[in-house]
């Protein structure tokens, strides 16, 4: 028998502390200077860079750190929202039925009559009901043109798999970043001393990029996460060989690749 849910206990909490936030905001807007003077285009960048402070968070498991930025990026939200509210474009309660209208409409093996047997299906049935919505003449109209570049091609790739243009089976994939990488090889002979045509060198370098973000995905890899992962690695074991030189008195830019070597050794044990 499928378990149900137990009744939110915390409802009514959480909805007077909703009710607190939308009085604060209203508070902030009306009378703080700063709060004041803000619109959508002065809160955009400062948006992105709470996305990324809470994504950090996430990478290091910091549970409160994370209900921290959760709460920023919330704040952000009511923000938008009520400055689109004193232009009458809309407030939080269209912002938020919105919202609910949304997920009823593509989840229509929860609220309708569709079968979904499992996740791939869900997905599908996400993006066909997207692009009616939308009325997008492609697929990859909703991506964004500003992501950063490595989660632009995974989402890509997503959006592609959403209406079935994927391979088959992760061989098929891993044999296509062979033959990229060994194109890559061919313009870029590492062995050659022959100067290179940089431009299609470059283009080459993207496709390898792109079939291993796509051989990623096969094995339920997220490519930027584990990039940001190894960056984390990398800083950690750098700043030990610059904390640990130090203290025996070398400089880093008179020491040999060699003894830096000794350090960032000792690190990776660590």
């Amino acid at each position: 028998m499928e378990k149900i849910p137990a009744p939110d206990l915390r409802r009514e909490e959480k909805l007077k502390a909703f009710d607190r936030l939308l009085t604060i905001m209203d508070e902030l807007r009306e009378n703080c200077p700063w709060d004041k003077k803000q619109t959508f285009e002065t809160l955009r960048h400062l948006t992105i860079e709470e996305t990324y402070e809470l994504s950090d968070a996430i990478l290091e498991g910091d549970k409160d750190e994370i209900k921290k930025e959760v709460g920023d990026l919330m704040l952000h939200l009511v923000f938008y929202s009520r400055i689109g509210s004193e232009t009458g474009s809309f407030d939080v309660a269209d912002v938020i039925n919105s919202l609910c209208e949304k997920l009823i409409n593509r989840h229509p093996h929860i609220y309708g009559d569709v079968v979904a047997e499992n996740e791939d299906v869900v997905k599908q049935n996400w993006e066909k009901i997207k692009l009616k919505e939308k009325g997008n003449k492609s697929v990859l109209g909703g991506v964004p043109k500003t992501l950063p570049a490595l989660v632009k091609a995974i989402r890509i790739q997503d959006k592609a798999r959403g209406v079935g243009f994927d391979w088959e089976k992760k061989q098929q994939v891993w044999e296509k970043v062979e033959e990229e990488m060994q194109e890559f090889k061919e313009e870029f002979n590492v062995s050659g001393e022959k100067e290179i045509d940089k431009e299609k060198a470059q283009g080459e370098f993207g496709d390898l990029l792109f079939s291993l973000v796509n051989y990623a995905r096969f094995i339920d890899i997220d490519p930027e996460e584990a990039l940001e992962r190894t960056n984390k690695k990398f800083i950690k074991r750098f700043q030990y060989l610059e904390r640990e030189s130090a203290k025996d008195g070398k400089s880093l830019g008179e020491m040999t690749l060699a003894e830096m070597d000794e350090y960032w050794n000792r690190a990776k044990k660590l």
